[in-house]
């Protein structure tokens, strides 16, 4: 009998240490895929930071928005489960890029005399295409606003930081361009025809933009083609790109802005 009692408790703790073992494996595991996460998405911090820089401008301090993308990858790492049938590039694209913009919530980026200027630019945006029935030319509009065209194009460009916050969620009252950020995959069907509903209405403004400036959002964020790049597509000198692809941008936000 008490041999029987000694087996028993012989057995006892080795289903118990097994069970440990496991789990330990198991953590292990998990911190090892954890890590290969981390260290094999880090380009994709400095990529998406990359983008925001340049959106925003120089006075953003680079290693912060990195350091800052580098947690979210992080959290991503730690809190993907893949269960959930989503890849993880996704799933750390969506929170790297959540964590970037945390970080950017607090600052103002557009002084208030340059805030005016882009508001009275789009109200005269939207009177010239009442009254005329169609959208003004960048000339055309410079000329209504009585500013150079060269001052209306680097206006623009304050305006892109605007449209970019308007594309990544910092302003509620413009429409976001939902195309910029990976498909999520566990929707629920409202959320899916909301969207759904979203990307329509952001195709069919792309379509209705003279095809330069159609051309120019096309290579830059589906093709997904620096500054550099979609500048030696053209011809033309980077700045330059960088001028036309800031009124792409806000005859885009114009139009949806109608939607």
């Amino acid at each position: 009998m008490n041999r029987r009692n000694n087996m028993t408790a012989e057995v006892v703790p080795t289903k118990v240490m097994r069970s440990r073992l496991s789990e330990a494996y198991k953590q292990e595991s998990r911190k090892s895929m954890e890590e290969k996460w981390i260290l094999g998405y880090l380009p994709l911090v400095k990529h998406i930071v990359k983008k925001v820089k340049y959106n925003l401008g120089g006075n953003i301090e680079r290693e912060d928005l990195i350091s800052a993308g580098t947690l979210g990858l992080v959290k991503a790492a730690q809190g993907f489960d893949p269960a959930r049938g989503v890849e993880f590039k996704t799933y750390a694209y969506i929170r790297i890029r959540g964590a970037v913009i945390d970080e950017l919530r607090s600052l103002s980026f557009v002084p208030a005399a340059i805030h005016n200027n882009i508001r009275r630019i789009r109200e005269t945006y939207q009177n010239l295409t009442t009254q005329t029935g169609r959208p003004p030319t960048d000339k055309e509009l410079a000329n209504a606003v009585d500013i150079p065209l060269p001052k209306m194009y680097k206006i623009l460009e304050e305006a892109r930081k605007q449209n970019f916050m308007s594309i990544h969620g910092l302003v509620d009252d413009k429409p976001a361009f939902e195309t910029l950020m990976p498909p999520d995959r566990n929707l629920l069907p409202d959320e899916m025809a909301e969207k759904k509903e979203i990307l329509e209405n952001l195709t069919k403004a792309i379509a209705e933009l003279p095809k330069r400036d159609r051309e120019i959002i096309l290579l830059y964020y589906e093709r997904d083609l620096t500054m550099k790049e979609t500048a030696e597509v053209f011809g033309v000198t980077e700045s330059r790109v960088s001028q036309l692809h800031a009124s792409a941008l806000f005859k885009l936000s114009m139009k949806l802005g109608k939607q």
